[in-house]
């Protein structure tokens, strides 16, 4: 394609198009959606897609409690002194009791708010500030298992989401003071005596330049040394200068008693930072295989150049990349896997179906491989292929079941949710004057809504004999069995 970076023609955002920004911008919509993105064309469509404003507060919106897990009060460690002093082996174990009630509804707090998450994503008029939220999530990965404090873990998720399209440089200082992150990579420990290295590390490899790219071993030494002193106390942000390394350091070549603060700007500023996010958005939101074709290369290049002529604002570069010819290029149409938090959320979001019961939908994320507020490493999640395996695959088939009928496997029995779905809405436009609808047309509109593009005739063939097997008229239940089986093709995984 020549200048894949170009925006696309105007008469060529059609339905498909569409659709595909829906998808990869956010997670999806329904026909009338759809429809409505197409009425405003391309420029109105990114206005209300990239230019979104506003977020809820998740404390306020989610009920979170911060003070779950403080430090004991000087009451409590004096009584606790007195105690030990006086052999009171009860009120030790009562402080105690106290202290382990205190961590047991922090994890119920933190069971909570994976709820909470996965229902705003569902819920949002704002998909793309989630679908943000949720790459930034992945890329500045923290664990609760690690941090233990699910108010740490909602202070760094509202960071994300503050910044997701903004400024990626207040991102990045942002997340060398947040208490989530110095605890999880060891900077509360780092002291100007002992450097520890863990979040210069992984500050340089997987947060701004890429593995070996651009930075040596010094870089990460004296970097840590830079970023001694950086802690937290409570719920804050402290900077203790006591153990501040205040030496000459060197890092890339220069020379100076560097801060924290620095060192975020000296990585800002060089190029392999914009060229290494820009890979990072461009597979995550146009194509995830692992090697680039030579549009690919070149999208990822531009949009490199719009990151850094824009200060490393993201919505510029973000807007120009879902405008280009590239982005809606017939090989990065159903080029992504979906992550489990993509399947369920567009499932109901496109088809409308009903959300059915939170938790079952957090277990399931967690049975594909994605369980929110818990990567699997400072890696995040690998993503892509590695989504599906023949464990997961099973899930994903059932959950779309699940969403579709409310019904879901327990043993060799299914239990049926009391939420109905009408699916009517997916096939009313199709109706002819008479109010009738022709199955087979009934059939590839559903197959090439649901599987997101042209689909293979072998697989309309498929389907329509499966209807024929039904009865042949589209009813209801006709619509959901045709659903469930599109979901459990290959095609369904990928958007």
């Amino acid at each position: 394609m020549d200048a894949p970076f170009q925006p696309l023609l105007k008469k060529d955002f059609d339905f498909a198009a569409a659709q595909h920004l829906l998808a990869r911008a956010g997670f999806g919509g329904t026909p009338a959606q759809v429809r409505g993105l197409v009425e405003r064309g391309l420029d109105g469509s990114l206005e209300i897609i990239v230019d979104f404003r506003g977020e809820a507060e998740l404390a306020a919106e989610a009920n979170l409690r911060s003070d779950l897990l403080r430090a004991d009060t000087p009451e409590e460690r004096e009584a606790v002194r007195l105690a030990r002093a006086a052999g009171d082996e009860e009120t030790i174990a009562r402080l105690q009791a106290l202290r382990q009630q205190r961590e047991r509804d922090d994890r119920a707090q933190i069971a909570e708010m994976q709820k909470w998450w996965l229902r705003r994503m569902i819920e949002t008029p704002r998909p793309l500030e989630e679908k943000l939220t949720l790459f930034w999530h992945s890329h500045f990965a923290t664990g609760y298992r690690t941090i233990e404090n699910s108010w740490h873990m909602a202070m760094q998720n509202a960071l994300l989401r503050r910044e997701c399209a903004g400024s990626f440089e207040r991102l990045a200082r942002g997340i060398i003071s947040d208490p989530a992150m110095l605890k999880y990579l060891d900077n509360d420990e780092n002291r100007r005596r002992s450097p520890n290295e863990n979040l210069a590390r992984e500050l340089l490899e997987l947060f701004t330049l890429g593995e070996g790219n651009g930075y040596g071993e010094n870089d990460i030494k004296e970097g840590a040394r830079a970023l001694t002193g950086r802690t937290f106390r409570g719920n804050e942000y402290y900077f203790d200068k006591n153990q501040f390394d205040t030496g000459t350091k060197q890092i890339f070549g220069r020379t100076g008693v560097f801060s924290g603060d620095d060192f975020v700007s000296m990585i800002l500023a060089r190029p392999q930072c914009s060229q290494f996010l820009a890979l990072k958005l461009y597979r995550y939101f146009v194509n995830d295989a692992p090697k680039l074709s030579r549009d690919g290369t070149e999208t990822v290049l531009r949009l490199a150049t719009e990151i850094r002529e824009n200060n490393y604002q993201l919505r510029p570069a973000l807007r120009a990349l879902f405008r280009s010819r590239h982005f809606y290029a017939p090989e990065n149409r159903l080029a992504v896997v979906k992550s489990p938090a993509q399947l369920m959320v567009q499932t109901i979001r496109s088809l409308g179906t009903p959300p059915r019961e939170m938790k079952s939908l957090v277990d399931a994320g967690d049975l594909m491989g994605q369980q929110l507020f818990q990567p699997p490493s400072v890696k995040g999640w690998d993503g892509g292929r590695a989504w599906i395996n023949t464990a997961t695959l099973f899930v994903r088939q059932n959950i779309v079941v699940y969403l579709v009928t409310g019904r879901r496997p327990q043993g060799f029995d299914w239990s049926e949710s009391e939420m109905s779905y009408d699916s009517s809405h997916l096939v009313e436009h199709l109706r002819d004057a008479t109010g009738a609808l022709d199955p087979r047309e009934a059939v590839r509109s559903l197959a090439s809504f649901a599987l997101g593009g042209t689909v293979a005739p072998e697989r309309t063939a498929q389907l329509d004999s499966f209807l024929e097997s039904l009865g042949g008229t589209v009813t209801d239940d006709r619509v959901k069995a045709i659903l469930c089986l599109l979901g459990a093709m290959p095609e369904y995984q990928l958007c």
